[in-house]
């Protein structure tokens, strides 16, 4: 908190992104920053692939099954303009987008997600967090949390995140890198 509150009294607006795997802590993090910075929160999981964009091509790609060109275009351009944010998030339970949600423009905007430092949108951050976990917590975590679903997340999305962190070096080009044991 204190990098944030140093860049903010430097710059006086500050965006942060807050990377790392499934069940590491990111929405824990964001929530707690939330209330003691008065920050907006945007969840990177607003913005995964519609199944008509979901092409074997695009899953390919690291980090492709998120939607990162709509992310840029309703999230981080207007927050470099400094105007308010307005996107209809993703609903995955749903497979559709919900209604509209719009974000005033903040102090401090926190992008909490997986896949949030991709290399197309890393630049636009003043600081980048990783939050590690290791697989043991994250089974833990995963099992706890999404019941009957965890085998999913490590069939299929835990090796998705791993495979993008591999390939763009994502911890080693984070700003701070925090364990998620204590979160």
């Amino acid at each position: 908190m204190s990098r944030i509150k140093a860049l903010l009294d430097e710059q006086g607006c500050v965006l942060v992104a807050i990377d790392g795997g499934a069940a590491s802590g990111k929405s824990t993090l964001a929530e707690a920053l939330r209330g003691r910075l008065d920050a907006a929160v945007i969840h990177m999981d607003d913005f995964f692939l519609p199944p008509e964009l979901r092409t074997v091509e695009r899953l390919s790609q690291p980090g492709g099954n998120v939607h990162r060109e709509r992310f840029l275009e309703e999230v981080l351009h207007p927050l470099a303009a400094g105007e308010a944010v307005t996107f209809r998030p993703f609903d995955c339970g749903e497979m559709d987008f919900s209604a509209p949600v719009t974000v005033p423009p903040r102090a401090v905007t926190l992008i909490e997600g997986a896949y949030s430092h991709h290399p197309d949108l890393r630049d636009f951050y003043d600081l980048r967090v990783f939050l590690e976990v290791s697989p043991a917590l994250q089974r833990t975590r995963i099992e706890a949390r999404n019941g009957e679903m965890a085998n999913r997340f490590f069939e299929e999305w835990v090796p998705m995140e791993q495979r993008y962190f591999e390939w763009f070096g994502i911890r080693e080009k984070a700003d701070m890198v925090v364990d998620a044991e204590g979160l």
